[in-house]
């Protein structure tokens, strides 16, 4: 706390990629949202790419680096943005998400062991390099005018 990402309303836009997860896992979620739009000038725009959970899914600390889509809006809500959009685009629906070191067992980083250990050089890669990355969730938020 303390640490801020740009000067108070000084940003037209925030983008943050990849990383709810781990503001979540760290107990910062709340924190990061209300400090993107601390950030944002009136109208400005946040946006989000993180990996997609299924709704069905228990990803509370971020641990498979899996996100729910409801999860996001929420936290966005809650610091006060205004839902304003969706695409597709990093949309994957070949991924199952049910993977053995979660999201990152997919490329680019194709872990074959959990981050502690060492990597498995029998693990077969072949099927998860199959999926490509992740299935991704790309939002667009903003911080309404005043």
């Amino acid at each position: 706390e303390g640490h801020h990402i740009a000067p108070e309303g000084g940003a037209d836009m925030v983008l943050t990629f990849r990383n709810i997860h781990s503001f979540m896992g760290n107990d910062m979620d709340g924190f990061a949202f209300a400090e993107f739009y601390r950030a944002l000038k009136p109208g400005g725009v946040l946006g989000v790419v993180e990996h997609r959970a299924d709704e069905s899914a228990d990803e509370k600390d971020g641990s498979t680096g899996y996100v729910k889509e409801s999860t996001v809006k929420a936290l966005a809500a809650a610091a006060g943005f205004e839902f304003a959009g969706a695409s597709e685009i990093n949309a994957n629906p070949a991924d199952t998400k049910d993977h053995p070191y979660g999201v990152w067992t997919l490329p680019p980083v194709r872990r074959s062991a959990p981050s502690s250990g060492q990597e498995d050089p029998d693990f077969d890669r072949a099927k998860y390099d199959a999926i490509g990355e992740s299935d991704r969730m790309t939002l667009k938020f903003t911080k309404p005018a005043e």
